[in-house]
């Protein structure tokens, strides 16, 4: 089997003797036996800390979690300082958890039921691999866009019970955020996790209406009728 590796701009091949195995177990494999400077990020092997994405054929994915092919070629995460190899900073990813100010604003006491609690269930489940962010094809023309998992973090907060100041964080994400989503889906497709950030952002919009905004791209439209009036 052969699978081809992106370094620092070169793509690299390697041959090995796998028919059937993790991403991860082979890219241990070239490290042990063949190339002992290959780099990658890794951890928990089990699909929990998000510490190994990757992207294989243009498709983010957990290295640990993926079964090799054939001819895949590997390549790190897009948006990303590259460190080296497959190894990336993570940094500028996670300021956009401040820009999006997704946390308890002002908290209140109050009860919550089990139907609430389901409603941001899956959204706490989020391993901050950094898949989604990868796939977003808006972060390849606005580098400051916040991205999809910050914009869940947002709705998982804004969405919350205890929360007695939604306005705070909605006020933060009209900016490079919400309105500038362009609803593709590539997130909620390549999400570990099965999190739908398209829906999250969708809801952060119907939200958002409720305090006034509306899409800024709207004012600008004409539809057709910009010689008339």
């Amino acid at each position: 089997m052969q699978i081809k590796i992106n370094r620092q701009n070169e793509t690299v091949e390697y041959n090995l003797p796998f028919r059937s195995t993790t991403l991860l177990s082979v890219l241990y494999q070239i490290k042990s036996c063949k190339d002992n400077s290959l780099t990658f990020s890794s951890n928990c092997r089990s699909g929990v800390c998000g510490a190994c994405a990757v992207r294989v054929n243009g498709k983010e994915v957990l290295a640990c979690s993926h079964t090799v092919n054939d001819g895949d070629l590997v390549e790190p995460l897009r948006y990303h300082e590259v460190q080296r190899d497959l190894k990336v900073n993570k940094l500028k990813a996670r300021e956009t958890l401040k820009t999006s100010t997704a946390w308890l604003q002002q908290k209140q006491e109050t009860s919550i039921s089990s139907e609430q609690i389901k409603v941001t269930e899956k959204q706490s489940d989020c391993i901050l691999c950094d898949s989604c962010y990868s796939a977003c094809p808006v972060l390849e023309v606005n580098p400051n866009f916040i991205g999809p998992f910050a914009l869940t973090r947002a709705f998982r907060y804004t969405a919350d019970p205890r929360e007695s100041d939604i306005k705070s964080t909605i006020d933060n994400i009209q900016i490079n955020g919400i309105w500038d989503c362009t609803l593709c889906g590539e997130c909620t497709e390549v999400c570990p996790q099965g999190i739908d950030p398209k829906m999250d952002i969708m809801m952060l919009r119907g939200t958002s209406a409720q305090f006034g905004y509306s899409d800024p791209n709207f004012q600008a439209m004409d539809f057709g009728f910009g010689g008339f009036g």
